[in-house]
């Protein structure tokens, strides 16, 4: 049973494990099947999606009138997204904004581009963790394998993430961490730090809380 984390009458929040499939595959249900087999007397709506190896925080409406609003926000960009990711190589550089056109690569992957088209720009700090590389993300945009596509670009892609060249390890070290948003008038911030994995354990979330303060953080404005 998947973890649900908050419930009202419009949306639920969940928190999906790393290996789950958003859609269900071959070997096991994935996260709109699970909540379907749980609770069979509710109806949810997908309304953002996050890729197999990524836990977090995930959004689904429970009506079609709010999974329609959810689409316009999510298309405005109206959703604000955190992630934190862990690599063993060192970056390029050591904060900034990775931007670029996204298009299809070879074996199910994506690469940047130099042009605007499938526009896919992502912000980042970054510091080091017990000879790692943690990664504090925001996403301006929602596109696929965005940010394993902008690790990877600035020389440390996922650990774990073996598709676009991560060292094998026990799990994809992605989580989605936060979803703020504004609903019915009243701003909606959730907030879940990663806690499954042998490198997310508790020094490690001791040190992401102590060093990714939102309030500390100056984001770069604009795309």
């Amino acid at each position: 049973m998947l973890d649900v984390v908050y419930r009202c009458d419009d949306f639920w929040v969940v928190n999906k494990p790393a290996g789950m499939s958003f859609h269900g595959e071959s070997e096991g249900l994935g996260v709109m099947q699970t909540l379907k087999h749980d609770y069979p007397d509710q109806v949810f709506y997908p309304v953002h999606r996050l890729d197999k190896i990524t836990s977090g925080l995930l959004l689904v409406a429970l009506n079609h009138k709010s999974a329609v609003l959810f689409g316009e926000m999510f298309e405005k960009h109206q959703v604000e997204k955190r992630y934190v990711a862990l690599s063993d190589r060192k970056p390029k550089k050591k904060q900034g904004t990775v931007r670029g056109g996204m298009v299809p690569s070879r074996r199910g992957q994506w690469r940047l581009t130099k042009d605007n088209e499938n526009l896919a720009v992502t912000q980042f700090f970054s510091a080091a963790f017990e000879g790692k590389r943690v990664f504090f993300l925001r996403p301006l945009t929602g596109k696929t394998h965005q940010i394993r596509v902008a690790l990877k670009s600035v020389g440390s892609p996922i650990l774990g993430d073996e598709r676009y060249a991560g060292a094998a390890a026990d799990r994809g070290y992605l989580h989605a961490c936060s979803l703020a948003f504004t609903w019915q008038g009243e701003v909606q911030i959730f907030n879940h730090s990663p806690d499954v994995g042998e490198c997310f354990g508790l020094a490690f979330r001791e040190f992401f809380e102590m060093n990714f303060q939102e309030a500390s953080l100056k984001w770069p404005t604009g795309q």
